[in-house]
């Protein structure tokens, strides 16, 4: 099979392929329905008020998303995952049911969005994790990689859809769909052949299991690189649905459906840049740096653009190198890490990338709000190249880290530093075990 498809060749992955890009496509329906109903119909056309809709539907994962990597250690991902899909459907339902029948207001809106977070933030880790059980570690990268095509494919359908139903029937109906479409995800948790999955190790019961999380992170100084670079794109640069909608509709007075053609324009630069990073062996640090400049430019571009057709065009490259960035970081650490302890570390990941999102989208709200769209674009440039700016400087202060693994089929990670002047050389079967002895012999140095 082509090598950007080669996980599909799995029946397990086919499966679950299927069943996320159905159940994807109703999410993408739903959030665009959601964020148009109070930005028009609950508020006059206030950003502020999207943006903390957004801060609760993501806010949970910042306190409980830690618990919920232990969890996602402890418990079978194949039973965690239809709890948290049956739990989002029943929420979908609720606030499909109360705007259809007209009673919906903004505080019930904020309350079921901060209920969906809740769920959203136990499925995160768990739904990382699971890809692990239906590919080899061979294959991770390229599973990570197509389930962020899976993603933004439905990104590519559901927006575009929502905007076109939501003129045509409501923004109710359009959330009750979404109810519909988690069927498509535990139906294929319940077709998965057991005797092909592949479970990792779970962890036990005991004290202190997140503080060994975090100790993992700490010692690793490129997983704190690459957690800073996404807390920073995550919390300031990746709220698009206050930059299209307030673009749309402020910027351009457009209604409901350019603003769903305008987020699935977006996705299909984010589709080009999941599937290029599908292609790649290995997932590399370099790459997500690159991404991030790209990033902070594209996001110029498209702020300057004049007309809401040359926007458009400009989101195509935003988008690509917003999913190259995080699909190539969401890769590194997955592949970095050992499987024992990966729940806990994907956990602090989307901590990390999704719990910003309380911190950043009432912020950029209110630039929206006072300087206009095109300045809380700006916001996202800045957080762009300062992300880029953290690797740069860390790179800079180890001369250069070289990793290197050639040739491809050679099961050698090879790393070179240069230390206070001397030359550090270890090479290890994983690439986790050499970055930590890296910097074991970086902090022997410092006391000496």
């Amino acid at each position: 099979m082509n090598t950007m498809f080669r996980s599909l060749a799995g029946v397990n992955y086919r499966i679950w392929f299927a069943g996320a890009l159905i159940s994807n496509i109703g999410t993408w329906m739903q959030r665009t329905a959601q964020d148009w109903f109070v930005l028009t119909e609950l508020t006059d056309n206030d950003a502020a008020a999207v943006g903390v809709t957004m801060a609760l539907q993501f806010g949970p994962a910042l306190i409980i998303g830690p618990l919920a990597g232990i969890i996602a250690d402890r418990m079978p991902g194949r039973r965690l995952l239809a709890i948290t899909q049956v739990a989002q459907a029943l929420l979908a339902l609720a606030l499909g049911l109360i705007i259809v029948l007209g009673i919906a207001e903004l505080w019930m809106v904020y309350l079921l969005a901060l209920g969906l977070g809740i769920a959203t933030a136990v499925d995160a880790p768990a739904r990382q994790t699971f890809v692990g059980e239906l590919v080899g570690t061979a294959d991770l990268p390229n599973a990570v990689a197509l389930n962020s095509a899976s993603f933004n494919t439905a990104r590519l359908i559901g927006p575009a859809a929502a905007g076109l139903l939501t003129v045509l029937v409501g923004a109710g109906w359009v959330i009750l769909i979404n109810v519909l479409t988690f069927s498509a995800m535990l139906v294929a948790l319940g077709l998965l052949r057991e005797a092909e999955l592949q479970p990792m190790q779970k962890a036990g019961r005991g004290r202190g299991q997140l503080r060994a999380g975090i100790r993992y992170v700490a010692r690793r100084p490129d997983l704190v690189v690459v957690f800073t670079m996404v807390f920073l794109v995550g919390t300031f640069g990746f709220n698009f649905a206050i930059f299209t909608a307030t673009m749309a509709r402020v910027e351009f007075g457009r209604d409901a459906a350019e603003f769903g053609l305008l987020s699935s324009i977006l996705a299909i630069g984010s589709v080009a840049g999941a599937l290029l990073s599908a292609r790649r062996e290995r997932p590399r640090l370099r790459v997500i740096v690159l991404a991030a400049i790209g990033f902070a430019v594209s996001m110029v571009v498209a702020a300057l653009m004049p007309t809401i057709e040359l926007f458009a065009l400009a989101l195509i490259p935003l988008g690509f190198f917003a999913l190259t960035m995080i699909t190539s970081a969401n890769a590194y650490v997955q592949t970095t890490t050992r499987a024992s302890i990966r729940g806990r570390v994907m956990a602090l990941y989307l901590t990390i990338f999704m719990g910003g999102t309380p911190i950043g989208a009432p912020v950029l709200g209110l630039v929206a709000n006072e300087l206009g769209a095109r300045w809380a674009m700006g916001v996202g440039a800045v957080a762009g190249l300062m992300a880029a700016l953290v690797a740069v400087l860390w790179m800079r202060a180890r001369h250069n880290l070289r990793i290197r693994r050639h040739p491809a089929d050679d099961p050698w990670w090879r790393l070179r530093v240069r230390y206070d002047g001397d030359d550090v050389e270890r090479r290890a079967l994983d690439l986790e075990t050499a970055t930590t002895e890296i910097a074991i012999v970086e902090a022997e140095a410092r006391k000496t």
